[in-house]
């Protein structure tokens, strides 16, 4: 049992770092936790104004920004429930969500607006802008005058420190969020996390994660993400951290701009992201020959490794204490040569139904192919006849899992099992509670004799060789078939014609299959001529590629 509350916790954070900056829209001007204390403040008003109740579903539909953060901390601290709502869903799974959730505020940004048609949300009582917090839509019984006249009518001069208060109107047991997860199997679900889910992870954060107090923080995954949301927002903001949210996924050249810029010491991306770096910036490098000659001078080749990790700090501003890396598979091989350069990079593993930390470990305590150690709160058990060896469903119990799929009885009784969340994650554990994840239980292909072919562990070794950009191993007529988008940039920069992308990949099908067993080996290749379509986290959404 958890014996702290989560409003409590907010308000003392807020109290403590009052005069730091809080947030800022990247590049713009900083927010400071007394504004954010102000804002808070005017906010319940508006709720009150807009008859809003302990309980009632608060919807936010936008990209990140200060607005975003004050919304959700909002409508923690009131009682409310909030309903984030990724960016990149459309209008019709974004209204879906608003309705099946019985939303009955929505915020929401006005890009987001056109597309919505607030005739078709019965329970609604207001759409309002993200931007500046005007009303965009209400129902006809409802004057939005006395909307305004709350949310103006505020003494937030007056509003101090040692004044400012939060009423702590939640148990932990209430639900705090309600969150519509990405998905890679089809249409979304949505995920209750209690009050001690949010919390829980917080409290793992705080006992583990190497924020400085004042720090910057680059927060530019979306906030409507469990991940984004609980370490790049949330544990933040609990440590007087200064969050800069850039709205949108930067590319990697622009990132590692505003990370020089702002110079964080803890940074959080997914496996993709530092892949990309690792493939275009430093394996043209390490793969050169006057290179290749100096890693196999004994003593030079550690010095080499030093420089190439000095280097990699710097472009990560120089002050990088660790990178953590989650939502995702890790490549093995960008893994292994981190590891080898003493680069703070860490892998955790975590899913939404968990709020969403399962397991962790710092940078130097790490495991070579593990997701980390099982985190504080947590029980882990493998569904196997030898946990150690044979790889079985992970199953987990503890103070962060959630309490089941909002109006969705028979999928909370399908993972929700005599106290056990069922995951879905095929894994093994060792002794000292190490996971080590070996793909999802619904990706997995049998073999001829039965045998269980895991297609990350196949896509990690093809994403290795040449001209790989990303592919996708999957079955088709029986058969293990690999979708590769190619490297084109890459192709070009080497003076190849795409008329040879045809022999390039099917000498890599036969590369590959020399490093796999017999029954999971590739029988033949398709090139897809797009990126393939991708969650928040940059999983590849499996479904759509059946």
């Amino acid at each position: 049992m958890i014996d702290e509350k989560l409003i409590p916790y907010l308000e003392n954070s807020i109290k403590e770092y009052w005069d730091l900056p809080a947030f800022t829209n990247y590049p713009g001007t900083a927010m400071r936790y007394s504004e954010v204390a102000q804002q808070l403040v005017w906010m319940h008003r508006l709720f009150e104004s807009c008859g809003i109740n302990k309980g009632s579903k608060i919807a936010l539909a936008g990209k990140n920004c200060s607005n975003w953060a004050v919304v959700w901390l909002s409508a923690i601290t009131y009682g409310g429930t909030i309903v984030p709502i990724l960016a990149n869903f459309s209008p019709e799974d974004t209204q879906h969500i608003i309705n099946h959730s019985d939303a009955e505020l929505v915020f929401v940004s006005k890009d987001k607006y056109d597309g919505l048609d607030f005739d078709r949300m019965p329970k609604v009582k207001y759409l309002i802008s993200l931007e500046d917090y005007t009303i965009l839509d209400s129902k006809e019984d409802v004057r939005k005058d006395k909307v305004v006249s709350g949310y103006k009518a505020s003494d937030q001069a007056t509003i101090t420190a040692k004044s400012f208060k939060l009423s702590d109107v939640c148990d932990n047991s209430d639900p705090g969020a309600i969150i519509y997860t990405s998905g890679t199997t089809g249409f979304s679900k949505g995920v209750i996390l209690p009050h001690r889910s949010l919390l829980a992870n917080l409290i793992v954060a705080r006992e583990n994660l190497l924020f400085k107090v004042g720090a910057n923080v680059v927060s530019f995954l979306p906030l409507a993400h469990a991940y984004a949301c609980s370490f790049d927002f949330l544990y933040p903001f609990s440590r007087g951290n200064h969050i800069n949210f850039i709205d949108k996924m930067p590319t990697p050249k622009v990132l590692l701009g505003a990370i020089q810029a702002l110079k964080p010491n803890v940074f959080l991306g997914v496996p993709l992201l530092i892949e990309k770096i690792y493939k275009k910036q430093l394996q043209p490098t390490l793969e050169s020959g006057n290179m290749q000659m100096l890693f196999k001078i004994p003593g030079v080749n550690n010095l080499v490794y030093a420089k190439i990790r000095k280097k990699l700090l710097t472009a990560f501003g120089g002050d990088m204490k660790e990178l953590i890396v989650g939502g995702a598979p890790m490549n093995a091989e960008v893994e292994h040569f981190m590891k080898k350069i003493k680069f703070p990079l860490t892998i955790g593993y975590g899913m939404t139904e968990c709020g969403p930390l399962i397991t962790y470990s710092r940078w130097y305590e790490h495991r070579f192919a593990s997701s980390g150690a099982l985190v504080k709160y947590l029980e882990v058990k493998i569904d196997s006849s030898d946990p150690f060896s044979i790889p079985g469903e992970i199953l987990i119990r503890g103070e962060q899992v959630f309490t089941g799929y909002y109006k969705n009885e028979e999928a909370t009784k399908e993972v929700l099992r005599d106290g056990w969340l069922y995951t879905g994650d095929i894994g093994t554990i060792d002794k000292d509670n190490f996971v080590y994840i070996k793909g999802r239980s619904k990706n997995v292909i049998l073999g001829p004799s039965g045998e269980n072919i895991y297609p990350e562990l196949v896509e990690q070794k093809l994403n290795n060789l040449p001209y790989v950009l990303e592919s996708l191993v999957l079955e088709r007529d029986r058969q293990v078939v690999a979708l590769i988008y190619p490297d084109l940039e890459t192709m070009d920069h080497d003076k190849l014609p795409e008329s040879k992308i045809a022999e390039i990949m099917e000498q890599n099908r036969k590369d590959v299959n020399k490093q796999l067993a017999d029954f999971s080996r590739i029988a033949r290749v398709q090139i897809v001529n797009e990126p393939f379509m991708k969650t928040p986290t940059q999983k590849i959404k499996r479904y759509l590629y059946s």
